[in-house]
């Protein structure tokens, strides 16, 4: 449930006036919302108000009403409700305009002042006001909207608050005497009935936030204190604003609670969204099961084409898996992510400590990227445009495709950009004078000019504004760029620690693979003391480890932490692989089962806001398919067993199909015999078969403007399956277009 501030009532309401009728519990909302709109000016109003009579606050455009009216039964309420019914009766009146929304509440005082008649009195002016209440009686016209795909609502709204249950042992001896459950619960009871049958809204949620809990009263035992009451306010703004404030605001789309939404699964009422509440029992025990999942997987890796025996066709095991081989990163790219996913899933994002290993755990990703890349480069000299077009396509292909589709933009999905801005980075960092990246000197050199750059890039209060102006006037990118420059900020140096890692170990390896030197050659002394610099490693990571956890719980909140991130990050990094690869048993080694998860974790890790997770990972999505059978816990599990394996599939699914789209924009003539779009030739006619002889005669006879359409058509095509500039440039151009007309 969205929490709303003036600034969402003003988005909704603005020029439309809210109504509160009734008695001093719906005077409690009346001021609930005044506070969120100016806190100041409400506290001094309602210090200056009388007890039974009615109020106005009006704040930018806002104006909020009360009508003291406890029973029920003034010709104010019935008049204000026929507006609602039909706006066209207030055109005569000297009033303000139809309010926009209505809430009513009462029943209090029919308890207090009777106590024989009371439940008849209390229905008979409920029966009043239930024709004027239905939404029977009223067009919905928001259900027709989300057939059209809209989120507008259809303007005003009205709901009923049902009869406060005090805190009956409390309440003062004159109000204990009357205000008794015997009274109140049989109200609440009619009230029950009537949003059954005759289509009222009642909004119960208010009596269960005060169910079994003392401290949710004052002291008077009657009243609520200002907490509650903003949150019953906040129920009713969200059933009443979520689609136009969504509408108007755009995503993150977190206001999905009671509006009318588009797209499924995130953007549907078709399944359900809930609430995250974070527990440490819940977060442990699910690291716990994913940790026991990926320890039962572990085995030995496969030898690859450099390590097998290729005389067989069965795998082999390897003899000795190199440096963060392939399987390891796989594997290290997998379990962070299934961290990852938990901590999004139980929305652990409040606990610093949990935050603080997150932030680690996406450095990690990023030193991967500067390490891959930089050996990469490195050995093979590959700077040319079918890699780099590779490596990119892959990252972004989904990245860029959902923000049409959700309606959200690019840098929503943060990490596809941001992998991509640093592969740029150790492109051009490597690439720039490629030819004398032999020179060690030389190279440290450009990458410390690169790091010094791109911190200017970053920091600098103009160039990322003109750059981010200029895609707003040249495309229609409207990108945050606050967050950019914050995602940026967080690790700004990691990659290139996975640059300097990748130089040392390609050097390191090198090194010891050499043979024959001079016996005092400083190589064949690093060779023969190889060992003990491997022991002095291992004894440094968990020094470094240990000191980096002692340092880092000093930092109290996230904002400090933040700061610190881009400097001590890579330390615990850094020690990490040390250790996992400190011996050729722990190289050999890794989980499968975190290492299928690392092959599709860009996928997880993007579909996630719309799969798995609700509202752009605000809430969580339920299947709301378990109904009674299981308790409200077995049916949050439920939903995360089922969503949790579609979810996986899903991503695994679209990784695949990502991998294929790009090879065939990269290389189609890979793809040429699924082409439908090279039809066979015509068979060569034989006099016996004269339907050949037509279709040839038709071909050959066709106009002259067909003929050069064709052959227009055929060159375009002939570029397009041959040039891989023109489809890099097509698709371009292709996705330019539609910002420019993607309203």
């Amino acid at each position: 449930m969205h929490q709303y501030t003036g600034k969402d009532i003003r988005t909704c309401l603005d020029g439309q006036r809210i109504l509160y009728i009734g008695d001093s519990t719906t005077r409690q909302l009346f001021w609930a919302t005044a506070k969120k709109l100016n806190a100041t000016a409400a506290d001094e109003e309602m210090h200056q108000a009388g007890r039974h009579e009615d109020l106005t606050f009006e704040e930018d455009g806002v104006i909020i009403d009360f009508i003291w009216d406890p029973f029920l039964n003034s010709s104010s309420l019935r008049r204000e409700l026929i507006s609602h019914l039909d706006p066209r009766t207030y055109e005569n009146e000297e009033d303000d305009e139809p309010p926009g929304l209505i809430t009513v509440g009462g029943g209090l005082w029919y308890a207090r002042h009777f106590e024989f008649d009371w439940l008849d009195r209390f229905r008979n002016s409920i029966d009043d006001v239930t024709p004027l209440l239905s939404v029977k009686n009223k067009t919905n016209s928001a259900v027709h909207d989300s057939l059209a795909s809209t989120i507008l609502s259809d303007g005003s709204h009205a709901y009923l608050t049902p009869v406060q249950i005090p805190l009956y042992d409390v309440l003062s001896p004159s109000r204990a005497s009357t205000m008794r459950p015997d009274k109140i619960n049989p109200m609440n009871e009619y009230l029950y009935n009537i949003s059954r049958n005759n289509g009222v809204k009642v909004v119960w949620s208010q009596l269960l936030m005060t169910r079994n809990h003392e401290f949710a009263y004052e002291e008077s035992g009657l009243h609520v204190v200002e907490s509650v009451a903003s949150r019953r306010v906040d129920v009713i703004l969200n059933m009443r604003c979520n689609a136009e404030v969504t509408l108007k605001q755009g995503y993150p789309f977190d206001k999905t609670c009671c509006s009318t939404y588009r797209n499924a699964t995130d953007r549907t009422h078709v399944f359900n969204k809930a609430h995250k509440h974070f527990t440490h029992l819940e977060f442990f025990c699910l690291c716990t099961i994913t940790s026991m999942l990926g320890v039962l997987s572990i085995h030995h890796s496969t030898a690859t084409a450099s390590s097998a025996i290729q005389s067989t066709d069965k795998p082999q095991i390897a003899a000795n898996e190199p440096f963060l081989s392939r399987d390891q990163t796989d594997e290290w790219k997998g379990w962070m992510q299934f961290v990852i996913l938990i901590y999004h899933y139980t929305g652990a994002s409040r606990i610093l400590w949990i935050y603080k290993i997150i932030r680690v755990l996406v450095a990690s990703y990023l030193f991967m990227t500067g390490f891959g890349h930089t050996l990469f480069f490195y050995r093979k000299q590959d700077y040319s445009l079918k890699r780099s077009a590779s490596v990119l396509l892959r990252l972004n292909l989904l990245s860029c495709l959902l923000p049409y589709l959700m309606d959200t933009d690019y840098l929503f999905y943060y990490f596809a950009p941001l992998v991509s801005f640093w592969y740029i980075v150790v492109y051009l960092t490597m690439r720039i004078g490629h030819s004398r990246n032999a020179s060690i000197p030389f190279l440290l050199g450009k990458i410390g000019l690169s790091a010094v750059m791109v911190t200017n890039l970053v920091e600098s209060p103009k160039l990322l504004e003109k750059i981010f102006a200029l895609l707003q006037h040249t495309c229609r990118i409207n990108w945050n760029l606050k967050e950019w420059r914050f995602r940026l900020q967080l690790d700004l140096y990691i990659v290139y620690v996975g640059m300097l890692v990748a130089i040392l170990y390609s050097r390191i390896s090198d090194t010891l693979q050499t043979q024959r030197f001079p016996q005092h050659d400083r190589t064949n002394l690093f060779q023969h003391h190889w060992g003990k610099v491997r022991i002095i490693s291992v004894v440094a990571a968990l020094v470094t480890l240990a000191a980096f956890w002692i340092f880092s719980s000093r930092f109290q909140d996230k904002v400090d932490y933040n700061w610190w991130n881009p400097y001590i990050s890579p330390l615990p990094i850094v020690s990490f692989i040390i250790l996992r690869n400190c011996n050729r048993h722990f190289r050999n080694r890794f989980s499968s089962s975190f290492a299928w998860l690392g092959r599709c974790s860009l996928e997880t890790f993007t579909l996630q806001f719309h799969i798995w997770l609700a509202a752009d990972t605000k809430g969580l999505l339920s299947l709301g398919i378990f109904g009674r059978k299981v308790t409200h816990t077995e049916g949050r599990y439920c939903d995360l067993l089922v969503l949790t394996v579609a979810f996986l599939f899903w991503s695994w699914f679209t990784a695949d199909a990502t991998a294929t789209i790009t090879n065939w924009i990269i290389d189609p003539k890979r793809f040429r015999h699924h082409d439908i779009i090279d039809s066979p030739p015509l068979p060569k006619a034989k006099k016996s078969d004269p339907s050949l002889i037509l279709a040839q005669d038709a071909v050959h006879d066709r106009p002259k403007h067909l003929g050069a359409l064709s052959k227009m058509v055929e060159v375009l095509y002939t570029l397009w399956a041959t040039r891989l500039e023109v489809r890099l440039f097509s698709i371009v151009l292709s996705m330019w277009a539609m910002n420019m007309m993607y309203t």
